[in-house]
C-alpha cells in the first residue's frame, strides 16, 4: 500500500502549476523567465557565492567581500519560486579557471598546447575562443578541438599559434571574455658554423670576446668555456660575462688568459645548450701594453623598466689598466638597503623592487689613471589592481543603473567596457567617465553580462557582474492577515507587495476607501497607521496594489482588545545572603487569549538552568512566581516579569537588593615605607547593603607561611577609614599588602595585593641561636650556632662576629664571618692542649651596624684523634671461615676512641689488600668472617674518633682451621614406630686437606614453618621424638672444627594427625645413596623424597 498522503500531495502541486500558468499566461516570455527568480536568504547566499568567483577576476584583484546585489528596493517575484531548487536558479557565465600565459617548446615530442577555460553559469555555458582578436574556427581548422571549454592546439607553430588568447563563455543570460593569456614557443637555435678569427692584443690591454648568440625564444643564460669542458671561466674583478649581451669582457688581458674561448648559451625553458665555435686569444709581441684609464665597455640601457615586485639587475663593466673599480650611487637618495653587489660589484642588484626604488643610478669606473661613468634611469611600473568593482545588480525596468569600477596602476589604468563580450559604447541613455558606467530609463533589453577592463600598457584587469531587468505583476506572500492590537496603541498595517514596477497603493475597508484622518495616515512605504486605535476601528482592511503587468489584494483583519495589566510584588525587598525570596507576577488580560511569562534579570532573560537550583517558577494561567532560594550576591538587581499575548506586551519591574559580606577593597597602594612600618592607602569596596566594620590588614613575604595579619595603627581599623599604618614589621623585608573587609554580616573577599615593596634596612636585632661547639682536630676550637634567617638579617652585609676567649682570660678574641648562611667558625692555636675550656659568643652585623650578641657559653677545643693503639690484641681461630679478635682500650686521655678498625690480610699480601672492619661503638671484641679456610692472617687494631684515626697495634698471625669435610652424610635410614624416629647414617671421613669430624648435627623442622630443631651427636645414629601431627624434614651435616660440612639429603617423615602409631606398626626406610626416593607403603607411613 502507498502512502495515503500522496494523492493529496500530487493534487495540491497540479493545482499550483495550474495557478502560475494562468498568473503568467499572456506575458512576454521575458518577463515569466524573471518570475523564476528567487529573492530569499538561500539565493542571496547562492549569488554571494557568484559574486567572489565573478569579482576575482584579471591580473590583479581585490580582497574585499563585496555585498551581492547592490540595488535600491527588490520587486516582486513569483510566489512559485518556493518550488524550485538553486540549481534551476539561472544566471550568467562565471570563470571558474582563465586561460595563463604559456610558453611551449618546439623541441616537445607531443605537439599538442592546451589552454585552459572553466565557467560556470545556468544555462550551462558554451565556449569559443579568439586568437590576437580573431575568432578560432575550430569546427573547419582540424589543428583546433574543444574539450568542455579547453581548447587544444595540435602540431602547434609559432608563426601562426603565437599571439594573445581570449576565452568567451556564453549562455542565454549572456557573454564574458576571459583575461589575456600569451602564448610564446621556447626555442633555441644553432651557432653559425662559420670558424672565429683569433683575437690578438698586448699584455695590459683590455678586450671584448663577442658570443653572438643564436636565435633563441625566451630568455638564455650566457657561460664561456675556457679551452675543453668542462673547464669555464671564472668571474672576477677581471673578467665578467654579462647577462644582457653574453659577451666576455677581460678589463686587463694576462699571459694566463692565452687560449681558446667558447660562448655556452642555456635556454630557460627547454634547458637546450649550444656551444658557438672557438675564439683563440692570443698575446702580441710588440710589448706590453701601459696604463690607461677605464673605458666602460659593458652598462644597463639608459632607460630600464621593471614590474613592481621583481628583481632588477643593472650591469657595469669597464676596461682599464690597473682593473678598474666599480662604485654605485643613487643620484636622488640612498641606493636601496635591500640592494646588492654581485660579481666584484659590477652587479647591482635590487630585489622586490619597489615605486620608491625608482630613480637615475650612476656605476662609476676609477683606478689610477683616472675614471668615468655611466647614469641611467630606472622607472618601475605596475599592472592594475583592483580598488572597488562592480557586482550582480537587478533593477526594475525604468530606474537608473550606476556601476563604478576603480584601479591603481602605474601609468594609470584607463577604462573600457563591455556588454556580452562586445564593447560598450556612448549612447543617450549611456554614459561612461573614468570607469563610472551609468544607464537611464533601464529596458528589458539592458539585461546581460558587462565587464569593466581597466588597463595600461603593461597589462588589464577585469571585473564581471549581471545585470537583470525586473518586471512582474504585484503578489503577497500571505494573505489574508491577523492582526490583534489593544485599545489606545498605536497600530500600524503594512502593505509590501513584491512587484516591478512600483505599483500604486490603495486602501479601503468594508468596501469603502480609506480617507487619512487626523488618526490615520497613510505613510510613504504604503503602511496605514492608526493612532490611539478604539473598538471601532475593528474590521478588515484591504490594500490593492497594480502596476501595468496586473493587481493584487492583500486583506488585513484587525481586532481591537483591551489593554493588559501586569502587577509585580514586592516592588522592592531586602534579603540577606542565603535567604529566600518569591516574586510574583498577576496578570489581567483578554479572556479570549493566551498569555505567556518570560523573566529577566537586569534586562536579560533569566536562565534558571545555569543557576545551579537557586530559581524555581511556580505559574498558573494568570499568575507567574518566581521563588529564589539561598540568594547570593550575585542575584540582586532589577527583576523583570514580561506577560505578552498577540495583542500587547507588558513588563512590570522590581528591584531586589541582596546583603551580604563586603566586596574587595579597591587596590592598596603603599604611600611610605620605613624599616618596620609601611603606611597603606585603599578605597572603599561594595558594602552590599551592610556598613562595614572594620578593616583587617595583611601581608605575605617570601619567607611568611602565606597572608599573615598585621598590627595596624590604629587598632582596629574602622569602616570608615581608607588607610592605616602597618607596624611591627621585620626591616629589609619583601612585602605584599591586602586589605579586607568586614561588615555585620560576614568578612568578604579580599583586595588585590599591592605592588611588593620592601622596607628599609636597620641593624640587626636578632642574635644567632643555640651557640655550641666541639670535635674537630687537634689544636682545633670549633664553634658552631643556627643561622639567622633571612627575615631577621634586617639589611645587605649580614654577617657574624665570633667571639671567644679561654677560661680565666680578660681579652675577647673576634673574627668576622661575612657569609650570611654560615653556620661554623674554626679557630686553631697549636698553644692550647686538648679539651681546654673557651668563653664563646656569636653576634651579627650589617651594613648598618652590629647586632647583639647571643648567650655566652662554654666550649671545649678538640681533644684531637687517639694517640695510642689498643693493647693485648688477641685472635682466635673459630672455624675454616671465622676468627675472633680481643683486645684493650690504650690508656684514658685526650683522644678517646669512639670506636675501633680491625684490619685483616693474608700473610703473602700486602695490608692495603686486606679488609677493614669497625666496630658499632667502643666493643673490644669482634668476630671477623668470611675468610679463606686453612690460611694464615695478619691482624692488627686502631682505634678513631671524629678527629681521625690513632696509631695501629702490631701485627699478630693466626691461621684459620682447615675447611669442614665437603661429603654429606650418606646412606640414610630410619625407623619409625609412632612418633619415634630412629636415624642413622655412615660415617663422614674427611678429605686431607679437611678437619676431621668430631660430630654431627641433626636438624628437624615442620613443614611450613622456618624454625628448626637442632640436636648434636658424637654418633652416626640418633633417635628423634616427633610431636603429634604433620610432615617432618630432616636433615645431617657433619660437624668439625673447620664448621660444617654439606648437608645429607632430606628426609620426609608423615605422622598421624592427633592419633599415636598403634604398636606393631612399624616403618623402615632406607635412602640408598646417590638414588632417587623410592617409595615403599607400610602401615600409615609415605616414602621421603628429596626436595
Amino acid at each position: 500500500m502507498g502512502s495515503p498522503w500522496k494523492p493529496l500531495l500530487l493534487l495540491s502541486v497540479i493545482s499550483g502549476l495550474a495557478d502560475f500558468a494562468r498568473a503568467v499566461a499572456g506575458r512576454p516570455v521575458s518577463y515569466a523567465a524573471v518570475l523564476r527568480m528567487k529573492a530569499d536568504s538561500s539565493s542571496s547566499s547562492l549569488l554571494n557565492s557568484r559574486m567572489r568567483l565573478r569579482n576575482n577576476h584579471g591580473a590583479g584583484s581585490s580582497s574585499q567581500d563585496w555585498p551581492p546585489f547592490s540595488r535600491h528596493r527588490y520587486s516582486a517575484l513569483s510566489s512559485q519560486e518556493d518550488y524550485r531548487s538553486e540549481e534551476s536558479e539561472e544566471f550568467g557565465p562565471v570563470f571558474i579557471q582563465e586561460p595563463d600565459d604559456a610558453i611551449f617548446s618546439l623541441d616537445s615530442d607531443d605537439k599538442k598546447v592546451i589552454m585552459n577555460c572553466e565557467a560556470r553559469g545556468n544555462p550551462v555555458p558554451t565556449y569559443s575562443w579568439l586568437i590576437n582578436g580573431t575568432a578560432v574556427d575550430a569546427e573547419a581548422d582540424f589543428r583546433y578541438s574543444l574539450i568542455d571549454g579547453n581548447l587544444i592546439i595540435h602540431n602547434a607553430s609559432e608563426a601562426i599559434d603565437y599571439g594573445r588568447y581570449q576565452c568567451r563563455a556564453e549562455n542565454s543570460i549572456g557573454t564574458v571574455l576571459s583575461r589575456d593569456a600569451f602564448l610564446q614557443f621556447a626555442y633555441l637555435g644553432a651557432f653559425s658554423g662559420r670558424a672565429r678569427g683569433a683575437v690578438s692584443v698586448r699584455e695590459g690591454q683590455g678586450v671584448v670576446l663577442m658570443c653572438a648568440p643564436p636565435a633563441h625564444s625566451p630568455e638564455i643564460i650566457y657561460s664561456w668555456v675556457f679551452n675543453e669542458l668542462p673547464s669555464f671561466v671564472a668571474e672576477d674583478s677581471r673578467r665578467f660575462i654579462s647577462q644582457e649581451t653574453g659577451n666576455l669582457y677581460i678589463s686587463k688581458v694576462q699571459p694566463s688568459d692565452v687560449g681558446s674561448y667558447v660562448c655556452q648559451v642555456k635556454n630557460t625553458v627547454t634547458n637546450a645548450r649550444v656551444l658557438s665555435p672557438p675564439t683563440p686569444l692570443t698575446l702580441k709581441t710588440d710589448g706590453v701594453m701601459g696604463e690607461y684609464e677605464p673605458k666602460i665597455e659593458a652598462h644597463f640601457p639608459q632607460t630600464v623598466l621593471a614590474a613592481k615586485g621583481v628583481t632588477v639587475r643593472l650591469e657595469c663593466f669597464a676596461l682599464g689598466n690597473p682593473v678598474p673599480t666599480i662604485t654605485w650611487r643613487k643620484m636622488s637618495g640612498n641606493i636601496p638597503k635591500k640592494a646588492r653587489l654581485r660579481k666584484s660589484q659590477a652587479v647591482l642588484e635590487i630585489p622586490n623592487i619597489q615605486l620608491e626604488d625608482s630613480g637615475s643610478y650612476e656605476c662609476k669606473a676609477e683606478n689610477t689613471r683616472g675614471g668615468t661613468a655611466f647614469r641611467g634611469h630606472l622607472q618601475v611600473y605596475t599592472l592594475p589592481q583592483w580598488i572597488s568593482m562592480i557586482n550582480d545588480t537587478q533593477l526594475d525596468s525604468g530606474e537608473q543603473l550606476h556601476w563604478e569600477c576603480r584601479a591603481t596602476g602605474k601609468p594609470r589604468p584607463t577604462y573600457r567596457w563591455l556588454r556580452n563580450g562586445e564593447p560598450l559604447n556612448s549612447q543617450s541613455r549611456v554614459e561612461m567617465v573614468n570607469g563610472e558606467l551609468i544607464i537611464h530609463r533601464l529596458q528589458q533589453a539592458d539585461s546581460g553580462m558587462y565587464q569593466c577592463i581597466a588597463e595600461n600598457k603593461y597589462g588589464a584587469i577585469y571585473s564581471s557582474a549581471e545585470l537583470k531587468i525586473l518586471a512582474s505583476a504585484p503578489m503577497f506572500n500571505t494573505n489574508p492577515v491577523r492582526l490583534i492590537a489593544t485599545v489606545g496603541k498605536d497600530v500600524s498595517l503594512e502593505c509590501r507587495p513584491r512587484a516591478s514596477p512600483k505599483p500604486k497603493v490603495s486602501w479601503r475597508k468594508n468596501d469603502r476607501r480609506v480617507q487619512p484622518s487626523r488618526r490615520i495616515a497613510l505613510l510613504r512605504n504604503n503602511t496605514l497607521r492608526i493612532i490611539n486605535s478604539s473598538r471601532s476601528d475593528e474590521g478588515s482592511y484591504v490594500c490593492r496594489a497594480e502596476n501595468q503587468f496586473g493587481s493584487a489584494e492583500l486583506t488585513t483583519v484587525l481586532l481591537v482588545k483591551e489593554p493588559m495589566r501586569v502587577e509585580l510584588s514586592p516592588v522592592r525587598v531586602e534579603v540577606t545572603v542565603g535567604e529566600s525570596v518569591v516574586l510574583s507576577c498577576k496578570v489581567t488580560h483578554d479572556p479570549s487569549l493566551d498569555v505567556s511569562f518570560l523573566w529577566l534579570l537586569n534586562n536579560q532573560p533569566l536562565n534558571t538552568q545555569q543557576e545551579g537550583g537557586h530559581f524555581e517558577y511556580i505559574q498558573t494561567s494568570s499568575t507567574a512566581d518566581l521563588m529564589i532560594r539561598s540568594i547570593l550576591l550575585k542575584h540582586a538587581g532589577k527583576y523583570g516579569c514580561r506577560a505578552q499575548t498577540s495583542a500587547d506586551s507588558v513588563l512590570a519591574e522590581a528591584e531586589l537588593l541582596v546583603r551580604g559580606p563586603p566586596g574587595p577593597p579597591g587596590v592598596v597602594i603603599v604611600e611610605e615605607i620605613t624599616d618596620t612600618t609601611a603606611t597603606l592607602s585603599w578605597s572603599h569596596g561594595v558594602d552590599n547593603h551592610s556598613p562595614i566594620t572594620t578593616y583587617n590588614v595583611q601581608a605575605r613575604s617570601p619567607v611568611s607561611l602565606g597572608w599573615q595579619t598585621v598590627k595596624t595603627d590604629p587598632e582596629p581599623v574602622t569602616g570608615n577609614m581608607e588607610s592605616a599604618m602597618a607596624v611591627e614589621l621585620n626591616p629589609w623585608v619583601e612585602y605584599e599588602f591586602r586589605v579586607v573587609a568586614t561588615n555585620g554580616i560576614g568578612t568578604g573577599d579580599p583586595s588585590a595585593p599591592s605592588r611588593a615593596v620592601r622596607t628599609k634596612e636597620a641593624v640587626p636585632s636578632v642574635a644567632p641561636a643555640n651557640v655550641r661547639g666541639g670535635n674537630g682536630r687537634r689544636h682545633e676550637l670549633v664553634i658552631s650556632w643556627e643561622p639567622v634567617s633571612e627575615e631577621f638579617q634586617n639589611g645587605e652585609g649580614f654577617g657574624y662576629i665570633v667571639a671567644f676567649r679561654a677560661n680565666g682570660t680578660r681579652g675577647w678574641k673576634e673574627k668576622m664571618v661575612t657569609s650570611a648562611d654560615s653556620t661554623t667558625y674554626k679557630y686553631r692555636d697549636e698553644t692550647f692542649p686538648p679539651l681546654t675550656p673557651f668563653e664563646v659568643r656569636v653576634g651579627v652585623y650589617n651594613n648598618k651596624g652590629d647586632g647583639p650578641f647571643s648567650e655566652v657559653v662554654t666550649v671545649f677545643s678538640a681533644e684531637g684523634e687517639p694517640r695510642e693503639p689498643p693493647s693485648e690484641v688477641q685472635a682466635f681461630a673459630i672455624s675454616s671461615s671465622e676468627i675472633k679478635v680481643m683486645w684493650k682500650p690504650p690508656n684514658p686521655g685526650p683522644g678517646r676512641p669512639q670506636g675501633y678498625e680491625v684490619s685483616s690480610w693474608k700473610d703473602m699480601e700486602q695490608e692495603e689488600m686486606g679488609k677493614k672492619k669497625r666496630t658499632a661503638g667502643n666493643e673490644t671484641v669482634m668476630l671477623l668472617t668470611g675468610l679463606d679456610g686453612n690460611t694464615q692472617y695478619l691482624i692488627s687494631v686502631k682505634g678513631f674518633n671524629s678527629v681521625g684515626q690513632g696509631p695501629a697495634s702490631s701485627p699478630i698471625k693466626i691461621s684459620t682451621k682447615k675447611n669442614a669435610p665437603s661429603l654429606p652424610p650418606g646412606n640414610l635410614m630410619w625407623i619409625q614406630e609412632g612418633n619415634n624416629v630412629s636415624l642413622s647414617w655412615d660415617p663422614v671421613k674427611a678429605r686431607d686437606n679437611e678437619s676431621e669430624v668430631i660430630g654431627y648435627k641433626v636438624l628437624l623442622r615442620q613443614e611450613g614453618r622456618g624454625h628448626s630443631q637442632v640436636m648434636r651427636t658424637p654418633n652416626s645414629a640418633v633417635v628423634l621424638t616427633l610431636p603429634e601431627g604433620g610432615t617432618y624434614i630432616i636433615e645431617v651435616r657433619a660437624v668439625s672444627e673447620g664448621g660444617e660440612g654439606a648437608a645429607s639429603a632430606q628426609v620426609r617423615v608423615l605422622t598421624s594427625s592427633g592419633v599415636r602409631a598403634k604398636s606393631g606398626q612399624l616403618s623402615v626406610w632406607n635412602l640408598p645413596p646417590g638414588l632417587a626416593w623410592t617409595a615403599l607403603f607400610l602401615s600409615l607411613m609415605v616414602p621421603s623424597f628429596p626436595l
